[in-house]
């Protein structure tokens, strides 16, 4: 059995068929080189990961037939990643390592000193999920579409509370704010930090929390996987985790 993982939409039960994309169809005919009878594995985080053999397979579709459960659904840390997009590779690197991290809903916030015009939500979702497919989660990130700053702080629901990665570095410690938190989200500003009205504006919420990331000034992609990841140590999967 090959180490090929495909995330799918589709309801997943031992002995049904099920289509894959046409995208997974190109990738396994095209890129792997695979064939009828080899074994992948197909995942979604509401029936677990399963081994199928691929029965009939071509360039533009493919039916896989699910032999054996190997993986159940599992409960993971419910933690959103809210950023100001970045230079292309910037974006991207920060995609990959949040997806690794765990979150479980990226949202592309807008903000006066935002350097990146167009927001290609298609291509973050694709990232995601390539992602997620090699680091062996269950779940895809929920990528929402991208939106000015002041309307996501307006709209908000305040029971999830919201971390601001203050570059100003005020506020408590993140381990602090991060010790009795069960799901939350992550606010991450752009190159150069958000704006004092837009800083001013985000304080004033009662949902958010000011959080400080220690004494040095930290790139915007270094302070979301720095952020992200104490999250999981101190109350994600990291800390759950006991196997």
């Amino acid at each position: 059995m090959s180490n090929i993982r495909l995330a799918v939409s589709n309801k997943l039960s031992l002995k049904n068929k099920v289509d894959l994309t046409s995208e997974q169809s190109h990738y396994l005919s095209n890129v792997m080189r695979c064939k009828n009878g080899d074994e992948i594995k197909c995942f979604n985080s509401e029936d677990g990961e399963f081994i199928c053999r691929i029965v009939d397979l071509n360039k533009r579709e493919t039916v896989v037939e699910l032999l054996e459960q190997i993986r159940r659904p599992i409960k993971e840390s419910d933690i959103w990643l809210l950023f100001v997009p970045l230079k292309k590779d910037k974006t991207d690197f920060v995609i990959e390592k949040a997806v690794e991290l765990g979150v479980s809903k990226i949202l592309p916030v807008i903000s006066s000193r935002a350097n990146v015009k167009q927001i290609k939500t298609d291509r973050y979702l694709s990232q995601a999920t390539e992602a997620a497919e090699q680091c062996g989660r269950l779940s895809v990130p929920t990528i929402a579409d991208p939106q000015d700053l002041f309307a996501v702080l307006d709209s908000w629901d305040k029971s999830r509370e919201l971390y601001f990665m203050d570059e100003r570095r005020q506020g408590d410690s993140v381990l602090q704010a991060f010790t009795q938190a069960a799901k939350g989200a992550v606010l991450i500003g752009p190159e150069g930090g958000f704006s004092d009205t837009e800083a001013e504006k985000i304080n004033q919420k009662s949902f958010v929390k000011n959080v400080s990331l220690g004494p040095r000034i930290l790139r915007a992609e270094t302070a979301a996987l720095a952020a992200l990841s104490v999250w999981q140590a101190m109350v994600g999967d990291w800390y759950q985790v006991k196997e």
